[in-house]
């Protein structure tokens, strides 16, 4: 039994989507959630920042006795984790756009990836799309601005609106009939998404498949925690921490949501 916490840490909030899974998978592990909002959003920098910030935050949850870390977020994912695995003990589990489910599920072999720009440009994700894409086509679409209106609570306004319509135009005009998300935020745009896509076009984000992967990583490791205690769940944002107790709302959890000056 090891009670020591998941480390998880993204740009923002948009990581909860994955804390979320995590959680439902796995309900008797302790928590730690690292938002670094100041910063965000991730995707509009540059490697070498985006590899510093994954950096600051991996040694801040390894402060906090993190047992393994998940890096809930793309744009670090596929800027960062290889050095983070090549220089840190601990397991990291990262998040790539659900290419290949797509590719194996789409009929039309035209598949829409609504991702940052500092995914969509790194050497990663061209790999994984060229390793899993299979005979699809690939749409690629950056989604500049939405992990801005999301990180200020706006997940239904009329900016959040016509901006997706206006990104998701040019990839239904192509054939797509799977929309994969490559964003931890994207998943609380599904509503609108919903409201905007027309019948039979599929969404597919990363989540469930990331907290079944923690889950096998701590088994492999022998590092579940099999305590009966009530799990306890940390929230941290260097911004505005009533935003981050907005996205994780969940009555049954015992959490703390507290403001980090760093």
């Amino acid at each position: 039994m090891n009670i020591h916490p998941i480390g998880i840490f993204d740009s923002g909030v948009g990581g909860t989507s994955i804390w979320k899974e995590i959680q439902e998978l796995l309900p008797n592990e302790n928590t730690i959630y690292l938002a670094d909002s100041k910063n965000s959003p991730y995707g509009e920098k540059c490697q070498q920042d985006i590899l510093q910030l994954s950096i600051k935050n991996t040694e801040y949850l390894l402060e906090q006795n993190s047992k393994l870390i998940v890096v809930a977020c793309n744009t670090a994912t596929t800027n960062a984790i290889a050095y983070l695995r090549s220089t840190y003990k601990v397991p990291f589990i990262g998040i790539e756009p659900a290419i290949k489910p797509a590719a194996l599920l789409s009929t039309s072999k035209t598949i829409g990836v609504l991702a940052t720009k500092g995914t969509l440009t790194s050497s990663l994700f061209h790999s994984t799309a060229q390793m899993h894409g299979g005979n699809s086509t690939i749409i690629e679409q950056e989604g500049k601005g939405l992990v801005a209106l999301i990180e200020n609570g706006q997940l239904n306004s009329v900016a959040t609106r016509e901006l997706l319509e206006g990104y998701i135009k040019p990839m239904l005009d192509k054939g797509i009939d799977y929309l994969v998300l490559g964003c931890t935020h994207y998943p609380y745009l599904i509503p609108l998404l919903r409201e905007i896509l027309p019948d039979g076009i599929k969404i597919i984000d990363s989540g469930e498949a990331v907290a079944r992967q923690t889950k096998t990583v701590l088994t492999k490791y022998d590092l579940l925690n099999t305590s009966t205690h009530r799990a306890k769940h940390q929230f941290f944002s260097n911004t505005d921490v009533e935003l981050l107790e907005r996205f994780v709302p969940e009555v049954s959890v015992k959490k703390e949501v507290c403001f980090l000056d760093f």
